[in-house]
């Protein structure tokens, strides 16, 4: 009777806990639906995805700029994600993203709230400009990041004399390989920071100094972090970062960061004077300054340090990866590189340091470095925005709130506008009589209120750089090694995969 009796409270505590468990799996699933479930009528269509989670495994980690696309041809330019519970709308094609980024462009001005942005402290810190929300501190940061990079020399001789400066220290880097196969990554990432440097802390560094090298390798890692498996699921279950385990490693790279910039600043505050502003960060203090006495101003330490940070990384990710595309694509097509020494010969010569003034006269090498952008893609899918407020586009409804994924891939490589949208051909940029010709679907720096704030000081570095590089190397593949491959990793940006060249003095 006692076994009978323990057997018969077990099976009841058995049944008890079964019961709960069901309970709270249905209200875990009613409320999952309750969270994903859209009410709008006309809202773009979009395919199903699972509970809690949503699309996320659908579009994946590593080729959400090839599944984006891929989507759209069954669902149309407009169509709806659902990422955790996250109502998302990707806008393919060059005339829904002109309807939007360009007609409409502040109604989709905001950034989202992402998870991961609260969990390394980004909000709370005023967000910087990069992935501040639209309102004040955004408009405050945005006017004052322009204005400043504008006093040191963006778009002015002093800032393209440093630019060609840094050429030339970068040639005599790949001079000093001697022939000899090596990967580019380092030394371009090195000499386009550098420029960057120059404005931000007032100085360059040399090529293997190690607080630098440690602050671009550092950049690198959280990007990875960002878009790897642990970033995303940080977004999608942020509660998790409260137990031990890899998630926090982005934590960790973060507060590196952080930690290093701060010596900088520190450093800059022990020396600084009101009456000569030295770079970025003493206009930033000069600004705080001013603004002590406003308990509202975003002039504070938090953006001191992301604005800086923004800057940074808008000033030397993007641009270093397309130049590393460039050499890429070089050695792949040498008769296109036998044009661009051919034009540079004839037109400007092997002594002269390259300008910005003679874009003008190289066209063709202008249009392959327009080429290069439009085919490698750099940032093929953009950076999210928010709707501020309700808008109808193309006959859908797209509610506020809602966040935006705007597929720039989908016009850099539109079927419909390029002639050979899949292959690299530089004569998309030229008319008939080998003129350059701007394009009105290039859009690699994005468009509207959030077009890229780098895009003027990108467009002066590439043309520089990349033409110092072909006025004084040719450059080929090492001997006997294969073909390098032009597949892509997707980490915000796509990056080319490792690979090695020799630089011949030409």
């Amino acid at each position: 009777m006692e076994l009978l009796s323990i057997s018969w409270s077990f099976l009841q505590l058995f049944n008890s806990t079964t019961v709960i468990a069901v309970f709270l799996s249905v209200f875990a699933l009613l409320f999952d639906f309750m969270k994903r479930r859209k009410v709008w009528s006309r809202y773009p269509p979009g395919p199903w995805g699972l509970p809690f989670v949503g699309n996320l495994f659908q579009i994946g980690l590593r080729e959400q700029h090839l599944r984006v696309t891929e989507l759209s041809k069954k669902f149309g330019n407009l169509y709806s994600l659902q990422l955790g519970w996250i109502h998302a709308v990707v806008v393919n094609g060059y005339d829904a993203l002109k309807e939007l980024l360009i007609k409409k462009s502040e109604d989709c001005a905001d950034r989202p709230c992402l998870p991961l942005n609260e969990i390394i402290g980004l909000i709370e810190k005023n967000e910087g400009v990069v992935s501040a929300r639209y309102g004040r501190s955004w408009k405050e940061q945005r006017r004052f990041t322009l204005s400043t990079l504008r006093n040191f020399g963006l778009g002015k001789k002093s800032l393209e004399e440093r630019i060609i400066e840094e050429a030339g220290f970068l040639c005599n880097e790949f001079q000093a390989m001697k022939g000899q196969p090596f990967d580019p990554h380092v030394i371009l990432n090195n000499a386009v920071a550098n420029v960057i440097c120059s404005i931000v802390f007032g100085d360059r560094f040399q090529y293997d100094d190690k607080t630098f090298l440690e602050f671009l390798h550092l950049f690198e890692e959280i990007t990875i972090e960002f878009t790897g498996f642990w970033g995303q699921m940080m977004n999608v279950i942020p509660w998790a970062i409260r137990f031990p385990g890899p998630h926090q490693k982005v934590v960790k790279i973060q507060r590196r960061i952080e930690g290093l910039l701060s010596v900088f600043i520190k450093q800059h505050k022990e020396t600084y004077d009101p009456s000569e502003k030295r770079d970025f960060i003493d206009a930033f203090l000069a600004e705080m300054e001013k603004a002590k006495d406003d308990p509202d101003t975003s002039f504070n330490e938090g953006n001191l340090m992301f604005t800086t940070l923004d800057v940074f990384f808008a000033g030397t990710e993007t641009t270093s990866t397309t130049l590393r595309w460039a050499l890429l694509f070089m050695v792949l097509y040498p008769d296109i590189q036998n044009k661009i020494h051919d034009e540079i010969d004839m037109m400007i010569g092997k002594e002269k340091n390259i300008k910005t003034e003679d874009r003008v006269n190289l066209p063709f090498t202008d249009a392959v470095i327009h080429e290069v952008q439009r085919y490698a893609d750099i940032v093929p899918t953009g950076l999210p925005r928010k709707m501020i407020r309700d808008v109808d586009i193309m006959g859908y409804f797209i509610p506020k709130g809602t966040m935006i994924l705007p597929n720039l891939s989908s016009v850099l490589k539109d079927e419909t506008i390029w002639e050979k949208p899949h292959e690299f051909y530089p004569e998309h940029f030229l008319d008939s009589n080998g003129k350059f010709k701007k394009q009105d679907a290039f859009l690699p720096f994005s468009a509207g209120h959030r077009v890229c704030l780098g895009e003027q000081l990108a467009r002066t570095e590439l043309f520089i750089f990349f033409t110092a590089m072909m006025q004084r190397f040719t450059f080929h593949l090492p001997d006997g090694d294969p073909k390098p491959s032009t597949d892509a990793s997707f980490m915000i940006i796509l990056k080319p995969s490792p690979y090695k060249i020799c630089a011949k003095l030409r």
